[in-house]
């Protein structure tokens, strides 16, 4: 399996390499973004189905044919996924909740983050010099990417936040490792983050000095596990069922959707898939027509996705080109007044406390979907963080605190340290002499 970048036939330069050279790159050298030269399809076979670390290493195999991680990938995927992934029916619903958020920083970005640090442990056992990875993130993925590679030989992590728009465990999450693990608090928005890590990716100085990667979703190595569990999801539902599910996901910079789209591109037994984003409308406005027109991105209550310019449509319409894409697929927007309404809603009518961020997607599953696309069909609310880590928003609304998991009190009780930066790439660079 080879893969080319987004923008191959734009640049006119050819980046066709491995399934590791990908990973460990991250970007392109166009500034594109890795997709498969061909996305393979697979049949899955009805009845019980395997533990998740069993079926993505079957759903993973034909990606790294030929790859040196092939042989690798059952060890990677036991490394990596080493905590539980559960499927939780609502009562008298044709709705289940698809829980991610039970790794080491209690959010879905656990699972790539986790994946990503295997296969760089592997890859990175013969490079005498380190690599730097650098990772933007709105809330969630910095702490896990800080996590998974903590203490690990040989790699670097550097993480930019957005000041001020992250919750406050979240930031506990992003500045409490130390070691290996830098956190760059940035005086701007998480575009303007993202966007400073992919001006570093294509700054020529920058990359003489220093053998760079991504743990954005932009990274391969992060988008084909997080495709895994969607097909270990799908495969579940239609045992218990008999009915291939439905999806609604949270998304805001469009990895976790297009990990869903890969998942059914391959053959997983998945039928609609609708994404639901926070007041940042961008991907709405997409699926109602409108031109893509990327924007500012808005604070809001589910941080996590404040995504103004969201990377990974750059794949989906490299993938369908954009009729298409709004053919098959559906997205909603859902302001703040919205996702606190929802969360009293469920704690009080169904007796699940929500994040903001799995709130937005049962708010778009209540009031968004039209009648004819919920009939007959079996939905999965894809429940990516748990509440614990929005404390300041989810207790004010239910009324009581949240017991915090252990594995994220662990985090908290360590010491805090960050850097404050503008959003400037030449303030960036002075900490790469």
């Amino acid at each position: 399996m080879r893969f080319h970048s987004t923008r191959a036939h734009l640049s006119g330069v050819a980046s066709s390499c491995s399934a590791s050279a990908a990973i460990t790159r991250g970007l392109a050298a166009d500034g594109g973004l890795y997709v498969p030269d061909a996305m393979p399809t697979m049949k899955w076979p009805a009845g019980p189905v395997p533990p998740l670390a069993e079926v993505a290493t079957r759903f993973l195999g034909p990606f790294f044919e030929g790859d040196p991680l092939h042989d690798q990938l059952g060890a990677i995927c036991h490394d990596a996924f080493n905590f539980p992934v559960h499927m939780v029916p609502l009562a008298n619903e044709p709705v289940s909740m698809l829980e991610l958020f039970h790794g080491p920083t209690a959010a879905f970005k656990d699972f790539g983050a986790r994946f990503l640090a295997a296969c760089f442990a592997r890859l990175e056992a013969s490079h005498d010099d380190p690599l730097t990875i650098l990772v933007a993130t709105s809330g969630d993925t910095g702490g896990a990417v800080a996590a998974a590679f903590h203490g690990r030989d040989g790699v670097a992590v550097d993480v930019l936040f957005p000041r001020g728009q992250v919750s406050p465990r979240q930031e506990h999450q992003l500045t409490c490792w130390g070691d290996n693990v830098r956190a760059f608090r940035i005086d701007g928005p998480f575009d303007a983050c993202q966007r400073l890590v992919k001006e570093a990716f294509v700054d020529g100085g920058l990359n003489a000095r220093r053998r760079l990667s991504s743990a954005n979703s932009i990274n391969l190595g992060r988008l084909l596990p997080q495709a895994s569990y969607y097909v270990w999801a799908s495969l579940v539902q239609r045992h218990a069922t008999g009915i291939d599910p439905s999806f609604v996901i949270p998304t805001g910079n469009l990895g976790n959707g297009l990990a869903c789209v890969w998942a059914q591109q391959c053959g997983a037994p998945i039928d609609r898939i609708h994404f639901a984003t926070n007041d940042n409308r961008t991907v709405p406005r997409f699926f109602d027509g409108e031109p893509w027109a990327p924007s500012a991105s808005v604070a809001t209550l589910a941080n996590a996705m404040d995504v103004g310019n969201p990377s990974n449509m750059e794949r989906l319409r490299d993938l369908f080109g954009d009729d298409q894409l709004r053919e098959r697929y559906s997205a909603s927007f859902v302001d703040d007044d919205a996702i606190s309404k929802q969360i009293v809603h469920d704690d009080r009518e169904r007796g699940q406390v929500l994040c903001p961020h799995t709130a937005t997607a049962m708010h778009a599953y209540d009031h968004h979907l039209d009648a004819s696309v919920r009939a007959d069909r079996h939905w999965v609310i894809v429940a990516t963080a748990h509440p614990a880590k929005f404390e300041t928003v989810v207790e004010p609304l239910i009324g009581r605190t949240i017991e915090v998991p252990a594995n994220l009190k662990t985090l908290l009780d360590l010491p805090s340290h960050a850097i404050d930066l503008p959003a400037q790439l030449d303030a960036l660079m002075t900490h790469y002499p």
